[in-house]
């Protein structure tokens, strides 16, 4: 863990449980695309930038969750390094308790502000092109979350951040999280698309075919949704949904769990309902989803 390896003359990551990005910018200048999830990541990041004797001018956030931003005001702290967010992710990063209210829908509880949902804040400036070093090109990738981009780079390496989950994750817990189920679709579909000399997920290995795991991240969505629609041939409430849900796929309920996969539960629902598969109503002073 935190291995750095390299994949093209000027691309690097360090591996670990979000992949860091690192780019070399000349001889002695690099920046970080994303930071990793707390201090502890920042401080190993730390000891490969000196062993290398390697400046780190500035981090390029791909998006605001705290296992992308955590190590961010620590190497902030020790390098003086710029760092840049795309849009929403931008203010997320400078207000990190956005992301556990997000998720929970109000004022979070203890449970909830700790270091895997609620990173420590950074000074974050907005992405732009004029930002970004020479060759480097902006990928939009929403879905996951908000603005969530990746980034190829000069010589054709392509960082794609969260857009898609390794095999081994989605069999282990089925149920990624997603803010937008029609745009993560559409994202992925572009993926498919995309070539380049080598891509790296951030919770994937590294490939030069991305073609085949973005499908079988489509095809999990789409198993999910259908799920969903089938549990409620009858009417159903949406905690009665969310625990049929994790019983059928033998997943363990937690605070963690029940505002990530109940967050990313609800998408699932406004998604269904935008396209006329389910129905919403109003019964007993309770909110119940059918089949249409």
């Amino acid at each position: 863990m935190y291995e750095l390896i390299q994949v093209s003359d000027a691309c690097y990551y360090i591996q670990s449980p979000a992949k860091i990005g690192l780019v070399k910018l000349n001889d002695t200048e690099v920046c970080l695309i994303d930071s990793g999830n707390d201090k502890d990541a920042g401080r190993k990041v730390r000891k490969i930038l000196d062993a290398n004797g390697w400046k780190l001018i500035a981090i390029y956030n791909t998006h605001s969750n705290a296992d992308h931003i955590g190590g961010n005001k620590y190497l902030q702290g020790q390098t003086g390094c710029k760092i840049y967010a795309p849009g929403i992710e931008c203010d997320f990063t400078r207000h990190p308790v956005l992301e556990p209210s997000f998720l929970y829908g109000g004022c979070p509880c203890k449970d909830l502000r700790h270091k895997f949902l609620m990173a420590q804040e950074s000074s974050v400036e907005y992405l732009t092109k004029d930002v970004l070093p020479n060759g480097f090109e902006v990928i939009h990738l929403p879905g996951h979350f908000f603005d969530m981009v990746g980034f190829r780079t000069s010589d054709d390496v392509v960082y794609l951040a969260d857009c898609l989950s390794s095999r081994e994750t989605l069999d282990k817990y089925q149920i990624g999280f997603i803010y937008d189920v029609a745009a993560y679709i559409k994202t992925l579909e572009m993926v498919k698309a995309l070539k380049a000399k080598i891509f790296v997920p951030a919770h994937a290995a590294v490939t030069e075919d991305i073609i085949e795991l973005a499908q079988y991240n489509i095809d999990k969505v789409h198993e999910i949704g259908e799920k969903i629609v089938d549990f409620c041939r009858e009417p159903l409430y949406f905690e009665a949904l969310l625990q049929k849900l994790f019983t059928a796929y033998g997943l363990e309920m937690n605070f963690e769990q029940y505002v990530l996969v109940g967050s990313t539960v609800r998408s699932y629902l406004s998604w269904l309902k935008d396209m006329g598969r389910l129905n919403a109503k109003f019964e007993n002073n309770m909110l119940l989803w059918e089949q249409s």
